[in-house]
């Protein structure tokens, strides 16, 4: 199942190199890995997109696509799973992050409010940017970790189901 829902949305290498802005990638992009819908590709691809998608930083997509180029993993899958940081889950993500991070490190709690302006970043990031930081890594990588397992064991589960509704068929058949 895992297979053919991520073929569905799977993207065709012709189609992307293609585009004028992949020009300087161009060569790069012959590798298999990078396109297949494989659970060696797909698996770390997912998990990386996770952990990047923690990251206070703005280019969460084009981050995952970089870093899935460089370890030569499932560029789509890395890039789209990504998105589980948009407009509606990044407040309380961040929130959450600077919370826990806050208690590892022991600070006082700071009142705070999230929004998406150069304001808030200048005056109100800067005090709160190593518990919040702290706490992002944290979380991404105990999302990347725990969306691996989990993504591995539903992929290793369809594969075994798929092989036992194989067999049953062929000893129907057969006897």
């Amino acid at each position: 199942m895992p297979r053919r829902f991520f073929r569905k949305f799977a993207f065709k290498r012709q189609n992307v190199s293609e585009q004028w802005f992949m020009s300087p990638f161009r060569h790069l992009l012959h590798d298999q890995r990078l396109w297949g819908v494989r659970r060696r590709t797909v698996v770390p691809a997912f998990a990386l997109g996770l952990f990047i998608s923690f990251l206070p930083t703005p280019g969460h997509t084009l981050m995952g696509a970089l870093a899935a180029l460089g370890l030569r993993i499932n560029i789509p899958v890395a890039a789209l799973s990504t998105w589980v940081s948009n407009p509606l889950t990044m407040a309380p993500m961040y929130y959450f992050a600077y919370r826990l991070g806050r208690g590892l490190l022991d600070t006082p709690l700071r009142q705070f409010e999230f929004e998406m302006s150069w304001g808030w970043v200048s005056n109100t990031f800067v005090t709160i940017w190593q518990p919040m930081l702290l706490g992002c890594v944290i979380l991404g990588i105990v999302s990347a970790v725990v969306g691996f397992i989990a993504l591995d064991l539903l992929w290793r589960s369809s594969i075994a189901d798929y092989k036992s509704r194989k067999q049953k068929s062929r000893r129907d058949r057969l006897g």
